[in-house]
């Protein structure tokens, strides 16, 4: 032990530590001096120089601010809130918090006189904290042990693409830049980029990023499920929520209520795709739901969209009618907004004016005037119809009928020479008019005005390569709703999934199945008279339209699908 030094001129842990006669004053001035130059804390440095062992200097300290030592690896490191605090923070002051209590935080520290650490954590987590003393090699150990687990849960994650320069446009400065900057952290850019363009390859629908009390999941919807593709760290919610929260220009400050915002992902010169981002408040952090707005969609073409060759011909036959109301009804998720857009993809010609309002406008046409519905700032479904009735329209789609206002002026554009095509959320095309009675519109209105009603859901296909026949008894098959014509029929056959390396769950994307209800003459007598949705359903299938179930009956026989789909997406 070298000579006690009765008065040092450095205070605090070094004075104590040069009294206690542990180093000498030249070696702890020189040991400061090198720590302010690299700056780090002066017994990180005092370890890493080798002048004195991590467990001397914690004793040495204890004794000398009466505060006891903890041994930090009897943590257990899953409950250790590392979230709270800023990784540069935690590199910087080498200060870990290892427990909250309330409002007051614990961080464990080799230095008990680092108080500008405490200070800055209390500042940046708005908690008071107390500090906890450990042995500085131990907590060197824990905090690269926290970190790295962290950055290296992101980049094992097959990151094989150049996800480092992929880019978001920013359509309010109308120009394209990298969204990030110093504040964001490469592992966890790179891995939202992974994700993001995961679901674009895959296909997926929907992204699902959701925080719970010890794990964070992401999930994507494929063909309508969703199915679990990532399991990062659950201290790593905050940081992937603010990431994406800064892609879509939302207040990243704001956690309290729900926000709305877009990203439009460039992922090469020519191709660009949008999405919808939602973010809401839950019991342990923020959940986003992203919605893939492809624009391709809008493309397909109405022959891709599974409707039968009857179903077609009624489809373009009120297309093309000069005015009327063309409602496409059905859940969320459904394919009502692609089934829309198909329409107004055909009609969208040098010599219609074509006008929409969406909450939000998911896909972007060119030749179409698209309107954004904003309730904040007076911009609703009923202010942006008035609006287009001052346009000179010849065309006109809302995107949802959600009130008697709404619905009446849409009424009034269709039979004063516009069409009007538009969404509502009902279960089928009969249950559409009966909803828009009680909202308050005039059944003579509905009858004078609506052309024809379009209810869907959207089923999975079979992958065509993998499927195979199975068989089921006839009470069973009359009991789904079949006919024993249909199982009179030689060529009749049901088929399952079957398993391949292409499509694992034996099913490769979807298909739309359809009632496609034309407003008949005797139709509209009916509810001129106030008929309900079951004497509406009767008078359809007694004009040879099939409802949703037989429909999906029907693609079932034709191999498109299996019963258990059908199942799933309709009732008997």
């Amino acid at each position: 032990m070298a000579a006690a030094n009765p008065s040092p001129k450095l205070g605090g842990l070094p004075g104590r530590l040069i009294v206690d006669g542990f180093i000498s004053e030249e070696t702890a001035q020189k040991v400061t001096t090198e720590a302010q130059k690299e700056k780090l804390p002066f017994v990180t440095k005092l370890v890493k120089s080798k002048a004195l062992d991590a467990k001397t200097i914690a004793n040495a300290a204890s004794q000398e601010f009466g505060v006891p030592v903890m041994d930090i690896n009897a943590l257990d490191l899953e409950d250790v809130p590392v979230d709270l605090v800023n990784e540069k923070l935690i590199i910087r002051h080498h200060a870990l918090p290892i427990f909250k209590r309330g409002k007051r935080l614990y961080v464990a520290v080799s230095d008990p006189t680092n108080l500008q650490a405490l200070d800055e954590i209390k500042f940046n987590t708005g908690l008071n904290t107390d500090l906890i003393l450990v042995e500085e090699d131990k907590l060197d150990m824990t905090i690269d042990k926290i970190l790295s687990s962290q950055n290296n849960t992101l980049e094992n994650m097959d990151l094989d693409e150049d996800l480092d320069n992929i880019d978001t446009i920013d359509e309010s400065a109308q120009d394209n830049d990298v969204v990030g900057g110093e504040e964001d952290e490469a592992p966890v850019v790179r891995f939202v980029n992974k994700v993001l363009t995961d679901a674009i390859n895959k296909g997926a629908s929907d992204l699902h990023f959701e925080p719970y009390e010890k794990s964070y999941r992401v999930r994507f919807r494929m063909d309508g499920m969703l199915q679990e593709i990532a399991s990062p760290p659950q201290n790593l919610a905050p940081r992937i929520a603010s990431r994406l929260k800064v892609m879509s220009r939302m207040n990243i400050a704001e956690r309290r209520v729900p926000q709305d915002g877009r990203i439009k992902l460039k992922l090469s010169k020519k191709r660009a795709i949008d999405f919808r981002v939602n973010t809401c408040p839950t019991l342990f952090g923020e959940k986003l739901c992203l919605r893939i707005l492809d624009p391709s969609s809008a493309q397909m073409g109405i022959d891709m969209l599974g409707y039968e060759s009857e179903q077609k011909d009624v489809y373009m036959e009120n297309l093309l009618k000069p005015y009327g109301m063309f409602l496409v009804t059905g859940p969320t998720g459904s394919g009502k907004t692609v089934s829309l857009y198909t329409g107004v993809n055909i009609l969208n010609t040098v010599d219609r004016n074509i006008s929409t309002a969406e909450d939000p406008v998911e896909i972007n046409l060119p030749g179409v005037n698209q309107v954004n519905v904003d309730e904040k700032t007076g911009m609703s479904f009923s202010a942006a119809l008035k609006a287009f009735l001052r346009q000179d329209p010849d065309i006109i789609l809302v995107g949802e009928i959600r009130d008697i206002e709404t619905g009446s002026i849409a009424i009034k554009a269709a039979q004063t020479g516009h069409m009007v095509m538009s969404t509502l959320h009902t279960n089928d095309a009969p249950q559409t008019i009966t909803r828009m009675v009680n909202m308050g519109i005039p059944p003579f209105n509905i009858a004078s005005a609506v052309n024809v009603i379009i209810a869907q859901r959207l089923g999975r296909r079979l992958h065509k390569d993998s499927k195979v026949i199975i068989d089921i008894p006839k009470a069973a098959l009359l009991k789904e709703g079949f006919t024993e014509e249909d199982l009179s029929d030689p060529e009749f056959k049901l088929y399952g999934p079957g398993e391949s390396d292409e499509a694992p769950g034996g099913y490769k994307g979807r298909v739309g199945i359809y009632q496609v209800m034309p407003i008949s003459e005797e139709m509209g007598r009916l509810i001129m008279k106030d008929a309900n949705a079951y004497e509406l359903g009767d008078q359809a299938r007694a004009e040879g339209i099939n409802d949703i179930r037989r429909s999906g009956l029907i693609k079932a026989m034709q191999g498109v699908t299996s019963l258990e789909e059908m199942n799933r997406v309709t009732t008997e």
